[in-house]
């Protein structure tokens, strides 16, 4: 074992056999041991004494829009992993649509890969596409070393992304499945949507039933039947229908190989609380009601839904118009995820080892980086998150290190500040100060 360089010391570190007093030495980037909190430093190496702050394992989100190259100007790999970073966030994996070109073939990857290199701040991955006409692409997109492929059961809002039928689904799920990959799904049905009540405007109600629950349910139900008949491994993105949990906790119950995540907004916003006009609200599918949301709580805590990621897909300002109908649909939040996650779990009940079994263990597991992310153990990276829980901060929009400044968190006060965020044993942000970008380019096998 290589002499360790760095200890990382704090009454409250999150393991995985709990929460302890401990100290972690690393070397060479990668945690060496987890040692009682009395431990003498080794000769030769830095204490970094945390006191009573929490060091957690550093966030893992897998559904990242980051929109370089093509669309920079709503995004970029320099300016997402800043705000990923600056949220406790060391771990990325970019989504393939709304850069240009869209992540759809090795060429296409190979392009992103090289805008990414040198902009990353943290460790960042990539999911291809499925498309109706790539069917060929997606083995080498595989062997290439994609984490998955992203599909849209309805469209996707960007024509160089086109959804698949349910013809189109059962081809590209079939090719996936005879490599044992992995399909994620925007599991909305087109004809529930275009059959809802389209009525624009600025009334948030209004947006919300056009986007009614059984549109994701019958998504959901018919991908279950296509994942159980060709035994293939799928994920549910972005679940918000609280509707269509038993059908997924009788699919999981049946062996259905399943897995959903939810994200930050379905668990802290609700659509009783947003204004008129405030489209910085708007995401699809979207923040549903206060009695929903409690749902999707508890079946996050009996395990029906596996994790939490951010979804975070920014645009520029003047695509959030005050119109639900033409507004870009999504919401920015790599910074602020951990403490609003963090802010509603503790009002609920929930230990900071339940969010980062959400936000972490479970996510890194997802993408099959549970070996070397996720957790605070020998051999895993030493990717930490150093979170003071108890303290509360402002949401201030002029504080975002996002490219562009918009929230639907502005003015709410939340819980949990991020003291510093740590990549392979060099901390990469304190105190809202950056390093040079460190992060790795990631792929399936390395």
């Amino acid at each position: 074992m290589s002499e360790a360089e760095l200890v990382l010391r704090s009454t409250r570190v999150i393991t995985p056999e709990g929460t302890r007093a401990a100290s972690v030495t690393v070397a060479g980037g990668t945690i060496t041991a987890v040692l009682p909190y009395d431990a003498p430093v080794p000769d030769g190496a830095r204490l970094e004494d945390l006191g009573d702050d929490v060091l957690l394992p550093g966030l893992v989100d897998t559904h990242v829009h980051v929109n370089d190259p093509g669309r920079t100007e709503w995004e970029g790999f320099w300016t997402a992993t800043r705000a990923a970073a600056a949220g406790g966030i060391t771990t990325l994996v970019d989504m393939p649509l709304n850069s240009l070109p869209p992540t759809t073939t090795v060429d296409h990857l190979r392009v992103k890969q090289k805008v990414a290199a040198d902009k990353a701040h943290i460790d960042v991955g990539f999911w291809g596409g499925a498309l109706p006409d790539n069917v060929p692409d997606l083995r080498p997109l595989h062997d290439a070393g994609v984490f998955g492929f992203k599909a849209f059961l309805s469209p996707s809002g960007v024509e160089e992304f086109p959804h698949l039928d349910q013809d189109q689904l059962a081809r590209s799920l079939a090719e996936i499945a005879a490599f044992d990959g992995l399909l994620i799904v925007h599991a909305e049905d087109p004809h529930h949507l275009a059959a809802a009540p389209q009525q624009g405007g600025p009334k948030y109600a209004d947006f919300l039933a056009s986007r009614p629950r059984d549109a994701e349910d019958t998504a959901i139900a018919a991908l279950l039947a296509q994942a159980r008949r060709l035994n293939a491994r799928v994920h549910v993105l972005h679940l918000s229908s609280s509707d269509a949990l038993p059908l997924i906790a009788e699919a999981k119950a049946d062996g259905v190989r399943v897995t959903v995540e939810t994200c930050p907004h379905y668990l802290t916003l609700t659509a009783e609380e947003v204004p008129d006009g405030a489209s910085e609200f708007k995401c699809c599918p979207p923040i549903r009601e206060a009695a929903n949301q409690d749902l999707l709580w508890q079946a996050l805590a009996d395990g029906t839904i596996d994790c939490v990621v951010t979804d975070h897909s920014p645009s520029t300002a003047d695509l959030k118009t005050g119109d639900f109908a033409t507004a870009w649909g999504g919401i920015s939040g790599l910074q602020l995820s951990l403490p609003a996650v963090w802010t509603a779990a503790r009002a609920r009940g929930h230990t900071l080892e339940d969010v980062v079994r959400w936000m972490s263990r479970e996510t890194a597991r997802l993408v099959g980086l549970d070996g070397r992310k996720g957790a605070i153990a020998p051999g895993h990276d030493a990717d930490f998150a150093v979170l003071a829980p108890d303290e509360t901060f402002t949401v201030d929009p002029a504080a975002l290190q996002h490219r562009n400044r918009v929230t639907a968190y502005a003015g709410r006060t939340l819980h949990g500040v991020v003291k510093s965020t740590w990549l392979r044993g060099e901390r990469i942000v304190a105190d809202g100060e950056f390093t040079a970008p460190k992060g790795h380019l990631l792929t399936r096998t390395n």
